[in-house]
């Protein structure tokens, strides 16, 4: 099967494209390193040509809200128009657990738009929905420190690794579109601020994080379950010590 995956040099996009050639598939990496611009258009119908499947994994370069909505909302029309014109016959898109429930960042309502346009698209598709992944909670405790202290809300997260995110990619890649929305997530529930106190312990990092439910989440208020997918979610087979505990993890 020839397969395209769009931002498959970054973490999840160059673990998916490794699994997919393991497999014995036709699978090209295509980002701007290689030619390939979503935004501009730059590059994608060559990309495109021939392909059975568009995986997009892609991500804007800023979270700022205009240009994080200006991103997603290009390189979606982009990647439908040209999809539907080379004949992709599935549209899979890796998003993320909660987005709708969390409006005030511009961030979320950007993947939300995202998920619209697919949906109102002709090419059928699959959108999976990934909680947070291990390797991005150090950058949550940064997102949240102050001085020595990182402020968190104690609301539950269920994070996943990137090995299982890619892996249940896979999985869905090469199966039939659903055209509805696939949930994935780890195989454990966490604090938000009980994840991070032991990501930092396991790194020796003196922060103290402080439960405090007022902190902001990327800019946004949490509930408890504003992060956590509903009861039919996929679960990985990676746990978080366990992950910790990989010289990779540091």
């Amino acid at each position: 099967m020839n397969i395209v995956v769009i931002g498959g040099t970054g973490l999840i996009g160059s673990k998916l494209v490794a699994r997919l050639l393991q497999l014995g598939h036709q699978a090209v990496a295509a980002s701007p390193n290689s030619g390939v611009n979503t935004v501009t258009g730059q590059g994608l119908a060559r990309a495109l040509k021939g392909a059975a499947v568009v995986v997009d994994v892609s991500n804007s370069p800023s979270f700022e809200d205009a240009p994080v909505l200006e991103f997603f909302t290009k390189s979606t029309n982009n990647l439908l128009a040209e999809g539907s014109a080379a004949g992709v016959g599935h549209y899979v898109a890796l998003s993320v657990v909660g987005s709708e429930r969390l409006p005030e960042s511009g961030y979320f309502r950007a993947k939300v738009v995202q998920e619209q346009l697919i949906q109102r698209g002709s090419i059928p598709y699959t959108i999976v929905r990934a909680t947070q992944f291990f390797e991005f909670v150090k950058g949550i405790a940064d997102s949240a420190t102050h001085g020595n202290e990182v402020r968190l809300s104690s609301a539950g997260i269920q994070p996943i690794a990137a090995d299982d995110v890619a892996h249940a990619l896979s999985e869905v890649t090469l199966g039939p579109a659903v055209n509805g929305t696939i949930e994935v997530a780890g195989p454990e529930t966490f604090g938000l601020d009980e994840l991070v106190r032991k990501s930092l312990a396991a790194r020796k990092d003196p922060r103290t994080v402080i439960a405090d439910a007022n902190a902001r989440y990327f800019g946004t208020a949490l509930q408890e379950r504003s992060l956590l997918p509903g009861a039919g979610a996929r679960t990985g087979r990676i746990r978080f010590e366990q992950w910790l505990a990989a010289p990779s993890a540091r």
